[in-house]
């Protein structure tokens, strides 16, 4: 006797993309208690675009076909280039397409948070100022086929390092002159030199605040200063939690 099989239940599985295939795997495992949380955090720094509403949809559409929840979290740490008006810009964008955000949150809401951060890893010795420009930092850059070079600054005397990050939070030190860096390996060609914070004052619409910009990093960003920083790509910086799908104090 041949099993009883729902055509609808085989055909529904088979549609389901690879992301949609780990959320249904791990919602069946009872994973954070069946709790699905993902995020859309674009930087408010200009109009949305195509690339943007895949990520979007991809977001918020798995949050909404399951049962979760998708933040809006702005990435708000480069206010040189940011405006409210592209704040309200992506509110309205997303809510074209039809979704709705559970939370909205802002990565400047945890400055604090991140400069701790910081200061744990110069203490743990995996990371240090660097006093270079983002032109030496840029040509020590490593290829595919070349390792990159050390920084002559790698090596600072932790202690050092620390007391020159708090005068790059008291002002004394001139925007982009110093950088924080992560103590990456430079000999990998899989490895991209990144910045952790520079040397700019934040004033926002939210409020104004002497620490440090937190530079945040992606796989294509080479170190650069407070004069240059880095511009998350889209859609696939869109940092879907499907795998994890924790909310974590930064959501």
């Amino acid at each position: 006797m041949s099993e009883n099989i729902n055509p609808s239940e085989n055909s529904t599985q088979k549609s389901l993309n690879f992301i949609e295939q780990i959320v249904v795997e791990d919602l069946a495992k009872g994973k954070n208690d069946g709790r699905l949380q993902t995020r859309f955090p674009p930087e408010p720094n200009g109009y949305l675009h195509i690339g943007h509403a895949k990520a979007i949809c991809m977001d918020f559409g798995i949050a909404q076909k399951f049962g979760g929840v998708c933040n809006l979290r702005l990435d708000d740490t480069n206010p040189q280039k940011e405006d409210t008006e592209y704040v309200e810009a992506i509110k309205e964008d997303i809510q074209w397409l039809g979704f709705k955000w559970g939370n909205i949150y802002h990565a400047s809401d945890y400055f604090q948070q991140l400069w701790d951060f910081a200061v744990s890893l110069i203490k743990q010795g995996k990371a240090y100022i660097d006093e270079q420009t983002s032109e030496e930092i840029a040509q020590q850059k490593g290829t595919p086929t070349q390792p990159g070079t050390d920084s002559p600054f790698r090596n600072r005397p932790i202690e050092e390092s620390l007391a020159l990050f708090e005068k790059m939070n008291s002002g004394e030190v001139p925007e982009g002159a110093m950088v924080l860096r992560a103590k990456i390996d430079m000999s990998s060609t899989s490895e991209i030199p990144s910045s952790i914070a520079s040397s700019t004052k934040s004033t926002t619409s939210r409020g104004t605040s002497g620490k440090p910009i937190p530079c945040m990093t992606s796989p294509t960003d080479k170190a650069t200063s407070s004069k240059a920083s880095p511009t998350p790509s889209a859609p696939w910086s869109s940092c879907l939690t499907a795998r994890s799908m924790t909310t974590s104090s930064m959501s």
